[in-house]
This record gives structure tokens, C-alpha cells and sequence, in this order.
């Protein structure tokens, strides 16, 4: 569907998108190769020469565009590096991680806590979860994750921006009364995994004490929850993950958890613990890359694939350009 505020989105999309090239002039020259000799915050400050790492990452389009930031990240700083990004799903993933296949890639707590590490409950607040997460799979597993970024890649309800207007629904706890007052409105597009999640549907109706009927849910892939959203034909709200690019092309409005079920799910570079401690550059060069994504960058980013049809590594080199990581 193109509405006139789906085209208005768009082209604020293709703004930021213009103003982001005309940006990395001010860091130094576009063409210029990736490596030490390209200059940058990167190659001044950070030495991985010699390094031979292996990076991968989950194969959707946030991971890919952090997965060759990490890539191009480690280039700069004169590693050699093996391409594994768009390995496959996260169990498969994390699995090559444990396994030595891999040597790094971006995960999220709340991925780990609850996927990799088992826990039911998420932890608050989101400090407290990138913690309990880094401890224990450092004294379990090995593995190191390194200071994660702002943005929070959560699970998340969102609605049209008419639907917000008409059913007057702006936050989860909203939906009780939606669900007793106008029943045949909360309809529900939902993806299987997220069905049946403790940190999903489950827990969320457990939480906030309410119950959609098998009527009311409409079960669809992930990628086409956004657009049944935004045309409201099958469903008035839809669930999301937060730094989708969609939700601001297609006018979307995400609901505010005000009750706080939902888990951090922060962004960090999780790597083996004897590659971290053979190259400790690694902490804080990819701390200061992760400090740099906040969600509205991401949903940017992530946008410029999905609706601008830009390439992942073009948009990642960009930004990190952009923020003068490389020259």
C-alpha cells in the first residue's frame, strides 16, 4: 500500500540516506580503501595486524549490516578476516560460536539470557541483563560479551497510527480494555515462534493479565506482520521487533510496555574468550562502534535495506564512516 504517509516516510528515508553521503566527506574519502591505510578513528587508535578472525552473524537484515560493521571494523585495524555473515539462523549461529567455526558476532541479552542461557524472566533493568548475561556465559560457555549498544532490538506491539487514533490504544495495559470493550477489533498478527515464547504472546498475556482468542490471532511469517499492520485488512495490531525499519515507513506506532515485560535486547559483540584475550582491542574498539547505535539509527540503517533497497555492507560501511571510525 502507498499512502500519502507511507510515501512521506519514504522519502524522509531517502533524506537521511542522502544527508548520510554528504556526511562521510567530513571523515575523508569515500573511495578510499578499507584497511589501516584508509585512516579513521579505527586504524589510529586500534592494532589487530596479524589477527586472523572468522566473523558471523544471523542472516536478517539488522545482522547482516552489524555483521559486516564488524567486518570492516576489524579490516581497518589490519586483521585478516573470514566472511561468515548471513550464516543462518541463531541457534546455528551461536553453535558455530561455542563450536570454533566462528571467532565473533553480534548477539542481544536478551537473546542470550533467555534463548542461550534458558532463563524464563527476563532481568531489569537493561544494565542488570547485559550483566547477569556476560557473567554467566563467561563461567559456563567461555564466552565474552563485550559493552553493548543502546538500541533494543525487543519484541514489541505495534499498531497504524489510525489505529492508535480510533481505538485509543497507546500502551500494552490498553489492551484489556480493548479485549472487553471492543473484542472485535483486537485482532492479532502474530508469528509462530513469538505464539509460543515464554518472552512472547504466553508471557505476555500472563503479565498483563489478558487473553486473545484463537479468533483473534492471525498467524503469518515475520517479514509480512508489518504490512497486514499498516493496511489493518487482517489485524489492528501486529507484533514487531523495535529497530525495524518498517515500523517508521510504514507509519507504524509501537505500544509502550507500561509494565515492563518485555526483555532487553541489547546489541553486543560476542566473541570466544581466548581470541578476547589474545586481541584485547577487541573490548573497546567494538564497544565504541556498539555506543554508536541508537534505535533511531538502527531503524534507519535497517530501513535503507528494506525500503531503499541499499546493501547491507554499503549502508554498514557508511555509517562507520560517518561516525569517523574509518577514514
Amino acid at each position: 500500500m502507498n499512502t500519502p504517509g507511507n510515501r512521506r516516510s519514504l522519502f524522509r528515508l531517502a533524506a537521511v540516506s542522502a544527508t548520510a553521503a554528504m556526511l562521510l566527506a567530513a571523515c575523508g574519502d569515500d573511495e578510499a580503501e578499507v584497511g589501516p591505510e584508509a585512516g579513521g578513528s579505527i586504524a589510529e587508535d586500534y592494532d589487530l595486524e596479524g589477527a586472523e578472525l572468522t566473523v558471523g552473524s544471523k542472516e536478517f537484515t539488522e545482522q547482516l549490516i552489524l555483521g559486516h560493521m564488524a567486518r570492516l571494523a576489524l579490516q581497518t585495524a589490519g586483521a585478516e578476516v573470514t566472511d561468515e555473515i548471513g550464516l543462518a539462523g541463531t541457534a546455528i549461529v551461536r553453535e558455530a560460536l561455542l563450536a570454533g567455526e566462528i571467532d565473533l558476532y553480534w548477539e542481544y541479552t536478551g537473546t542470550g539470557w533467555i534463548t542461550h542461557l534458558g532463563e524464563t524472566e527476563p532481568v531489569q533493568p537493561a544494565e542488570d541483563q547485559y550483566q547477569a548475561v556476560a557473567d554467566r556465559d563467561l563461567e559456563e560457555n567461555d564466552i565474552r560479551w563485550i559493552e553493548p549498544g543502546p538500541f533494543d532490538n525487543t519484541y514489541a506491539v505495534a499498531a497504524h497510527e489510525s489505529a492508535v487514533e480510533e481505538l485509543g490504544i497507546t500502551q500494552l495495559s490498553d489492551l484489556q480494555q480493548l479485549l472487553e470493550e471492543q473484542p472485535e477489533e483486537a485482532t492479532f498478527c502474530i508469528a509462530s515462534e513469538f505464539a509460543t515464547r515464554d518472552d512472547g504472546l504466553p508471557g505476555m498475556e500472563e503479565h498483563y493479565d489478558i487473553e486473545f482468542s484463537q479468533d483473534q490471532l492471525v498467524m503469518l511469517d515475520e517479514g509480512a506482520i508489518y504490512s497486514e499492520v499498516a493496511e489493518r485488512s487482517n489485524c489492528n495490531i501486529g507484533e514487531v521487533f523495535a529497530t525495524d525499519g518498517r515500523i517508521a515507513a510504514l507509519d507504524l506506532v509501537v505500544l509502550e510496555d507500561d509494565q515492563d515485560f518485555f526483555a532487553a535486547y541489547n546489541p553486543s559483540v560476542t566473541v570466544r574468550n581466548e581470541v578476547y584475550e589474545q586481541y584485547p582491542d577487541l573490548e573497546p574498539m567494538f564497544a565504541e562502534i556498539a555506543a554508536s547505535l541508537e534505535t533511531e539509527v538502527m531503524q534507519e540503517l535497517n530501513a535503507r535495506v528494506d525500503d531503499l533497497g541499499e546493501f547491507p555492507d554499503e549502508v554498514a560501511e557508511d555509517h562507520l564512516r560517518e561516525q569517523c571510525f574509518i577514514g
